[in-house]
This record gives C-alpha cells, structure tokens and sequence, in this order.
C-alpha cells in the first residue's frame, strides 16, 4: 500500500479526481470524515491500495501494510486570524519532526520508501518542532471552557499566552458571556453550540434566520475577489448557486438552523453587528474610503468597490494588517441598526480634544461606541483645566514657541549647567515632556494654535527656577552687562561664548576683563557710529 500526505480535504479530494489509476483502489482519509469511511482506509484489502490523508494518519491511526509514503511537506494548522477575529486553518510547511513521523509510517512491517517532495537545501529551512497550537490559534473558545469549568489554573503542557486570553475574554464580556470573570447563563448557552462564540452569540441572540451567515463566517469566502459586500454571498446561498463551496456552506447552515431557536433579527447586518462588537466601522471624514473601528483599529477599502461610500459597516474580515488593514468583506448597516444592537454599549462622553484639522482645542459632547463616536455636539461647559490640558497636546505637536527673551533665558541656563551647576534642563525634549509641571499652571485661556505663537514661556520659565537658583542664574550667567557709565547692556548667550557689543567709550574705566560664567565675556567694540 501507499500513503500520501496532502494539507487538507480539498487537496485530497482534487487528487482523487485528477488520478486515473484503474488498478490501485484510492482512499481518502482525514478527520471530518465519517467513521465507516475511515475503516475503508484502514482495513487490509487485496490489491494495491493508495490513501491520501492528512496529518491525521501521521501518529493517531494505525494503517497496515503501508510500503511507501509521499510526503508533500504541508500541512493545514489552526492560527488566529487577524483579519476575521477567529481561527482559520493555514497551510504551512511541516516541521523536522513531522517529517520524521511521516516517514516512519514506510516499512513498518517490512522494508518501504519515502518520497519527499522537497529539495535537500528546503529540509535545511524546516523548523525543528511543529508550534504548539496553543501558542498561535485564537483562545476565545478556551476562555470560555475555562470560566464554564471555573477554573483558570489548569496545568498546560504548554501555557496559553495572557496576552491572547486576556483579549479572549475581553470578546467574551463584550458578548455577554462573562460577567467579571464569571460564565453566565448566556455564556453557559454558547458554551453548548459547536462555534466560535461570536457566531454562537448571534445565532443564540438572532435565531434561525442568522444561521446562512454564521455557515458563511465559519468558513473560507467562497467569492473571494468579488468585491467585500457579504450580502452578495448570502444570495448566492439563499439561490443555491451549483457550486462545491456554496453546497457546503449551504448544508452547514441547514445543520446550524436545527440548533438555532425561533428568528428574533432577520436583518444580516444586525446579525453580523453581534458577532462583531469591535468591527462596527465609522467612515472617517475626507474622499479616501477609510474607517475607523469600535475597537480602535483602522481599515480601509478600495474606491471602486460597492460598499466605498457606505458610513457605517460591519467589518466581518480583513487582510489583518496591524496598522490600516483592508476589509475583504463586510456588510453596511445604518445607525439606527447600531443603536438597536449595541443600545447598551453607547455611552455619552464629555471630550476635550486637540483637534490638529481645526488647529485648536475643542469641546464636545460625543455618543460613542468603543472607538468611534456616533454623533458629536459643541460642548460650552469645558472647564478651563480640561481646556488647558487639551491644549498641551497640541503644544506638543506644534512645538515650543518662544520670545527673544525667553531664547536668552534658556540659553543663561543652559550655560550654568555647563560650568557644572545644578539647575533645571531646559531643552527642547525635557521641556515637551514635562509641560504640565511648568507651563500648565501659566497658559491661562490658550486654545488655539495662533494664541499659542503669540504666547511668552518666559514667566514659566522663569517661574521652574526657586529663589537660589535665580540668585546662581543671575550671578554666573547676568541677563545684562552694566558699562562704568551705568548703562545696562543685554548679553548674547546665542553664539558659542557670551557676548556683547557697544562704543569703546563705554568700556573707559574698566580694568579686567569681564568674566561669565568662568568663561570671558566676547565684547566686540563700536565704532561712533555703532560699527565693529
């Protein structure tokens, strides 16, 4: 017999459709099928025999007289996908070890071969083990057994993520199956039903008419390329298209509809709105089609397709890109749709802002969900700290603005601090960082970017120094230089060394070279006519 290992049933079944191989009786092998046709597999029988199968048959079944193995070096996993919010199986390449097990399936009772279809430097790249599926795969579904079980402190093989559990059950709570920690009786009902607990969620809340679209959501997009408008698909199931894919969704759905209860939503959108709490897409302002997320996230689509100049979408998968991913499928859905669905979760938030597109800060009364706000009004009752901290946020994307004065200030400081004493930095960087210990309690009404340009630091400046530190500032490093005629002349602490400049004159009865800062002072005499 021979035995080949393929990634998947779709793999396997396309294998047993292209071979024409009259003497070799051909089996298929692979979890989700039926236990009688597993045994076909299993069982001796005479003549030549060709199974293709999964990773199933690599250690958990035992299949005689196997003299040859075919390794194709894939195999399908189960990984978190970014994009849909779930798991998805993903083909990658098998491990050292995997291949290891594949090939001692060859010559158990007496001498076989192997056949990998791979070259000597691609063995070279393989990693060692096979990934622990706990360590990649979404734990929403374990969070929810965990809380059910009432138990957190299970002793892994290999310890699940806290980061990834955390998120689970974030998700769990957002749906209503946990409360505190703690499974609920909603949570109990999901736990029950063979599906995510998003797709459980809406189709325990929604009833039998969500059951198309919890089938099309479990599995792979049957129209992928065909533009991201889910409803495009549900037709396609509700007509039953002759094709494989929508077959197998289609009997899905038939099998989900027995579990489901009476319809309670029949509107895919608010279905979809259930499953996908922190997928509810606001479009930002502007002509790009680009949304922003309940949770947070940032996805965009391309300009021609159909759902580009919708407002609202539920987002139901993306590429999973981290920084703006791009929806491969969703569903417009209305305001008043949000409002119905998520009515608990909307909450009124008073926010004072800096605005970068109005250059000012402003205040408003917003209706939000999550991350995205469903309405926004002008809101008069700002206190002024809430203003003043606002502003310091657009002060920090403005940058620092300052007097002549206030440029001589920091350049007095920064002299002393590099004769070696101690006074408060004042660069750039520090000054940003620390905005709301010295400016804050002197910005008074600023709101906007042109008060801010016309604003003196000067006072805060000079307000972060105590008495003894103005008392070293103004002894080692003086703002003015006072000539023998009592006339006061300002000190440029611009250049690389102190300087003044005024009429030779000016500087008759004086006997030593002035001194700053233990550094000569640069004077640079005038002419009568006030040249150098």
């Amino acid at each position: 017999g021979m035995l080949a290992f393929l990634p998947g049933e779709g793999e396997i079944r396309r294998v047993m459709t292209a071979l024409d191989l009259p003497d070799v009786t051909i089996l298929p092998l692979y979890g989700a099928l039926p236990f009688r046709e597993q045994q076909k597999a299993l069982l001796p029988i005479d003549g030549r025999k060709l199974i293709l199968a999964t990773a199933i048959a690599e250690t958990s079944l035992t299949i005689p007289d196997i003299r040859v193995v075919i390794d194709g070096g894939k195999a399908r996993r189960a990984r978190f996908d970014a994009g849909s919010g779930m798991s998805r199986l993903v083909t990658e390449r098998v491990s050292r070890a995997e291949a290891d097990q594949r090939r001692g399936r060859a010559g158990r009772v007496a001498e076989g071969t192997c056949y990998r279809l791979w070259t000597k430097g691609e063995e070279g790249g393989l990693a060692p083990h096979a990934p622990a599926e706990i360590e990649a795969a979404d734990l929403t579904g374990l969070a929810l057994d965990l809380a059910e079980w009432g138990s957190d402190d299970l002793p892994f093989l290999t310890e699940p993520p806290e980061a990834a559990l955390d998120q689970a059950r974030r998700l769990l709570t957002e749906v209503g199956a946990l409360d505190g920690g703690s499974i609920t009786p909603h949570g109990k009902t999901l736990a029950r039903m063979p599906l995510h607990p998003r797709l459980a969620h809406m189709l325990a809340v929604s009833g039998k008419s969500a059951a198309p679209l919890a089938a099309l959501l479990g599995d792979q997009d049957p129209m992928r390329g065909a533009g991201a408008d889910l409803s495009l698909r549900l037709t396609a199931i509700k007509d039953r298209r002759r094709d494989p894919r929508f077959d197998r969704i289609g009997a899905e759905a038939r099998r989900l509809e027995r579990l489901a209860g009476p319809t309670m939503i029949t509107d895919p959108a608010e279905q979809a709105a259930l499953a996908y709490p922190d997928r509810i897409a606001l479009r930002r302002p502007g002509d790009d089609p680009r949304w922003l997320l309940s949770g947070g996230k940032a996805a965009r689509l391309s300009p021609d397709d159909a759902l580009a100049g919708q407002r609202l979408l539920v987002v139901t998968d993306t590429d999973g890109h981290p920084t703006e991913a791009t929806i491969r499928t969703a569903l417009a859905i209305t305001e008043a749709a949000v409002r119905e669905v998520h009515a608990d979760r909307i909450a009124e938030v008073r926010a004072v802002k800096w605005s970068r597109r109005d250059g000012r800060v402003v205040a408003r009364v917003e209706e939000r969900l999550g991350a995205i706000a469903l309405s926004s009004r002008h809101w008069k009752g700002a206190a002024p700290d809430q203003i003043a901290t606002a502003m310091l946020d657009g002060i920090r994307q403005l940058g620092l603005v300052q007097s002549d004065a206030a440029c001589r200030f920091r350049a007095r400081v920064a002299l002393v601090q590099s004769a070696g004493h101690d006074l408060p930095a004042m660069d750039d960087q520090t000054l940003l960082s620390t905005l709301e210990a010295w400016l804050l309690p002197y910005l008074g009404p600023v709101r906007t970017a042109a008060e801010w340009k016309a604003f003196d630091i000067l006072p805060a400046l000079r307000a972060s120094l105590d008495w003894n530190q103005m008392q070293l500032l103004d002894r080692e490093a003086p703002a003015h230089f006072e000539t023998p005629l009592g006339r006061r002349i300002p000190i440029d602490y611009s250049g690389e060394a102190p300087e003044i400049a005024l009429r030779l004159q000016e500087m008759f009865g004086v006997t030593r070279h002035p001194v700053i800062a233990d550094r000569p002072l640069r004077v640079t005499l005038l002419s009568p006519a006030g040249r150098p």
